[in-house]
């Protein structure tokens, strides 16, 4: 048992001023407010709920700034991904578990207290399988296990190189499963965290695309999903919606909507190219739409039609993806600059009159644990303890009302506002530094430094 002491503490009902928590097996037991601190609290200025990081590709941390060098002709995602490929050509192991263990750390420290890890890197360069199929799971495993953060893996399944059932090439031969072959990795995957991680751990699945299976192997591979989470790739790009369509007759969004039971449980990433009609039924379905403004504007994907979806109360959640920038506030904040740029406005992202800095982090705050299956994103008696402490006497925030806060803290904080942090009651950060932050750090140096020296 841990008890928390909070100057003021942001509820489903509003804020409420000096509130004492109890965590008891990693959940919230209970709640008092106007009380006053108790020996042994941690204390703390101001609690938020934590948020879910929903979609990671943990290992393209170590690609950070490697991408930003325009060479002849014109960028795109498609040319950023042959340098993804070349990267791993050379990923080992051992390295994969270091980058992790670092991206997880820096998810903390910036606020998130659990992560979607979309992991589609199963088998050797060449496609190979390991000795243990399952190894680059475990080494997920082994980070998400020394760095406290609270996981849903996602393993991955990728059949097909490109739309219309393409042979897989290259880079991609080590993500590559016939369904069978994914189902055995789940099933064994799911009984590696049934016995090493802490129970608040999550085994969903993620076929990978609609471009990288088949609607055959979707409907079968959705035979195993045991009610754990399903997320998809979806519309990121203008070429991959005219693919989809070209081949299944459909854009991508609405072919998915039509020919898959989407509901709670379905997190569809990006989403980003979208109709006026895929939009509406998207935000009616139930789904989460997977958003990751930071890697969607450094990729040039373009921006997600925020406005409409939320005017049909489109439930939506945020992501590193990439993980070119870990920085919980700077997601939000670009979301809504994203949809300022589009539309030549301001104060977009909230379906009515209030503060967009609401809306923004607590909407994203349920629909990142919705996407887990996590009994979190709100601070209330039975829900998970996923919480964040935030330091109010900061410049940005410090002439504030309570009501303002999520507004300062979206708009105005930069990366040093967060002070504590807890995953499932796991305190892990506190005073803005990981517990194991120089460890973890040195071995993501060694790592990375040997990695990019080979490429």
């Amino acid at each position: 048992m841990q008890t928390i002491f909070a100057r003021q503490t942001r509820t489903p009902s509003g804020w409420v001023q000096n509130v004492r928590l109890r965590i008891e097996n990693g959940a919230i037991a209970k709640i008092t407010a106007n009380a006053t601190p108790g020996d042994g609290d941690a204390r703390v200025d101001t609690l938020l709920p934590g948020l879910a990081n929903l979609h990671s590709h943990s290992f393209q941390r170590a690609m950070a700034g490697m991408s930003e060098y325009r060479a002849a002709g014109q960028d795109s995602f498609w040319t950023w991904r042959q340098l993804m490929y070349r990267f791993l050509d050379h990923l080992s192991p051992e390295q994969y578990q270091a980058i992790a263990a670092l991206t997880f750390m820096e998810m903390l420290e910036a606020g998130y207290t659990a992560v979607g890890e979309f992991h589609y890197i199963h088998h050797q360069p060449g496609g190979a399988l390991y000795d243990d199929p399952a190894e680059l799971s475990n080494r997920v495993f082994a980070a998400a296990d020394e760095t406290g953060i609270g996981l849903t893996h996602l393993p991955v399944l990728y059949s097909y190189g490109g739309a219309g059932q393409q042979p897989l090439t290259g880079g991609q031969l080590r993500f590559g499963n016939s369904v069978d072959g994914f189902a055995d990795l789940v099933a064994q995957v799911r009984r590696n965290a049934d016995r090493d991680l802490p129970a608040d751990t999550r085994v969903g699945i993620a076929p990978h695309s609609l471009r990288a299976t088949s609607p055959e192997d979707l409907a079968e591979v959705l035979k195993i999903q045991d009610g754990a989470p399903v997320h998809i790739h979806i519309a990121e790009q203008p070429a991959e919606v005219k693919d989809i369509q070209d081949w299944l007759g459909s854009r991508p969004v609405e072919w998915l909507l039509n020919n898959a039971p989407v509901g709670k449980d379905w997190c569809l990433i990006h989403a980003t190219h979208m109709t006026e009609a895929e939009t509406r039924v998207l935000a009616t379905s139930g789904a989460v739409a997977g958003l990751c403004p930071i890697t969607e504007a450094n990729l040039g994907d373009g921006p997600f039609n925020g406005a409409e979806y939320l005017a049909h109360g489109g439930r939506f959640g945020i992501g590193s993806d990439s993980n070119i920038r870990i920085a919980l506030p700077e997601e939000l904040r670009q979301l809504e600059y994203s949809q300022r740029l589009r539309d030549l406005a301001r104060n977009v992202m909230t379906p009515g009159p209030g503060s967009v800095g609401d809306t923004l982090y607590l909407g994203a705050a349920r629909g990142g644990a919705q996407a887990l299956g996590r009994a979190a994103g709100q601070i209330e008696t039975g829900a998970l303890a996923d919480l964040i402490a935030v330091d109010t006497s900061l410049p940005a925030l410090c002439a504030l009302t309570p009501e303002q806060l999520l507004d300062g803290l979206c708009f105005a904080a930069g990366d040093g506002a967060v002070t504590d942090v807890w995953s499932a009651g796991r305190h892990q950060v506190k005073q803005g530094r990981h517990l194991g932050r120089e460890q973890i750090l040195a071995a993501f140096r060694d790592a990375v430094q040997s990695l990019r020296a080979a490429l």
